[in-house]
């Protein structure tokens, strides 16, 4: 007997909508279930990792998985919530990019086992591509009438917006090629539900549509909300850009730190739809958090968990180590065991200077290092006041007026970090 797979997702708040009897369906025997990601990048980035987390769920509930990588599709672009059409991509790098998400995807499911519900990644340019258009029209567009594709939120949205371009034609008919995929999957591999996000309700219910008048059977659908911030921001936005799994993209400090930084009610939210916590240690986690909210135990656990799913245990210990640099105790050695794009993250935003490396390799002496050279400090006296007051730091170490900064002082063969006080970080960045 399968798990209770709809009751998990509604008490973790990742259950927006699901057709009558979806539930029933689901504890009656093994079903599968699919969800469409969009292959137009190289990388999945947190907006996809709800309906990863879905397909998780349903994979531990007893069921089988099938994560579909839109290769047609992303050769249309998806209307729902979007303004403008998206760039067409070519083969290649679809077939570049499906490869790079069931990486990132194996991470939360079992593709390679030999269990009867092991995940399948499945690609609709598989099915699509040899579909020509007079077939289509008359096998699969007969069957839904323009009436009907019109009336989804999704078109009307697009028609009645002020967008000059207004809705091609291709992107009318995306609907159609999704639905097809939900009929598709459940003819050749008994697919019987489809998920997606709340903004998908309308794709997905044209395909259980096309399962009942073609298939002459019956398809489920369910979504789950769309996630947002509770300031009113887009949720997995930053000013750098989307968070991605890549760490290529988004390092697993910079990873790290999103989490670690969301508000208590985002925080308490978060946890339940990013984690496999149990429920009654995330109530025992709330419930510490409200004792002590400073200590932010719910955004430490958040970021330590999810960061260690997708990435690593050893990747989330240099982000620790990466965050001390600025709010704990570190030494030089610390600095030094970073990564370049780790350190540029930690130290983003920090003033700069250059400094030559006919500079370095003949050593710069501290004055000119604080003062003339970068404008760190405002002059030699005020450098030489400073370190008598033994305010000044080079790579996180106290140093005096005769200290000379050398090519042994570098971290990355590139930069010298300069520290006046606690809080007040320069840094010195050699080039050629």
């Amino acid at each position: 007997m399968a798990l209770d797979f709809v009751a998990e997702l509604e008490w973790r708040g990742m259950l927006h909508d699901a057709m009558p009897g979806t539930s029933e369906h689901l504890l009656s025997e093994m079903q599968s279930a699919y969800v469409g990601i969009d292959p137009t990048a190289d990388s999945l980035h947190i907006g996809h990792l709800v309906g990863v987390m879905m397909l998780r769920h349903f994979q531990l509930a007893g069921h089988k998985p099938y994560a579909l990588v839109g290769g047609a599709t992303g050769m249309i672009g998806d209307p729902s919530g979007k303004s403008a059409e998206r760039n067409l991509l070519d083969e290649a790098t679809l077939k570049k990019n499906q490869e790079a998400l069931k990486s990132q995807l194996s991470r939360f499911l079992d593709f390679e086992s030999d269990a009867k519900n092991a995940a399948v990644l499945v690609n609709n340019y598989d099915w699509m591509k040899d579909f020509s258009f007079l077939d289509f029209i008359r096998d699969v567009g007969k069957h839904i009438t323009v009436n009907y594709m019109m009336a989804k939120d999704s078109v009307k949205k697009r028609l009645s917006s002020d967008a000059k371009e207004g809705m091609s034609f291709t992107e009318f008919t995306y609907q159609l090629v999704q639905g097809y995929d939900f009929l598709y999957l459940y003819q050749n591999y008994n697919c019987t539900l489809q998920m997606g996000g709340s903004d998908q309700w309308g794709n997905i219910t044209t395909g259980t549509e096309l399962i009942r008048r073609i298939g002459g059977g019956k398809g489920y659908a369910l979504t789950c909300p769309l996630i947002t911030k509770a300031d009113g921001s887009k949720f997995g936005k930053t000013e750098a850009g989307n968070i991605w799994l890549d760490k290529n993209r988004t390092s697993p400090y910079r990873f790290y730190q999103y989490w670690l930084n969301t508000s208590d009610e985002d925080a308490e939210k978060y946890i339940k739809i990013f984690t496999f916590i149990t429920r009654e240690e995330i109530e025992a986690l709330v419930k510490e958090h409200c004792e002590a909210p400073h200590l932010r135990v719910l955004q430490k656990r958040l970021a330590k968990e999810i960061t260690v799913m997708v990435h690593s245990e050893e990747d989330l210990n240099r982000a620790l180590a990466a965050s001390n640099i600025l709010f704990g105790k570190s030494t030089s050695d610390d600095l030094k065991k970073i990564d370049e794009q780790t350190f540029l993250d930690v130290f983003d935003g920090v003033p700069q200077a250059i400094v030559s490396k006919e500079d370095v390799v003949n050593g710069l002496d501290i004055i000119s290092a604080l003062s003339a050279k970068t404008g760190f400090l405002n002059s030699n006296g005020e450098a030489r006041r400073e370190l008598k007051q033994n305010s000044i730091s080079v790579n996180k170490e106290k140093v005096v007026e005769s200290r000379v900064i050398t090519t042994a002082d570098l971290i990355n063969d590139r930069f010298v970090l300069l520290q006046r006080g606690k809080k007040n970080y320069f840094l010195l960045v050699m080039e050629d």
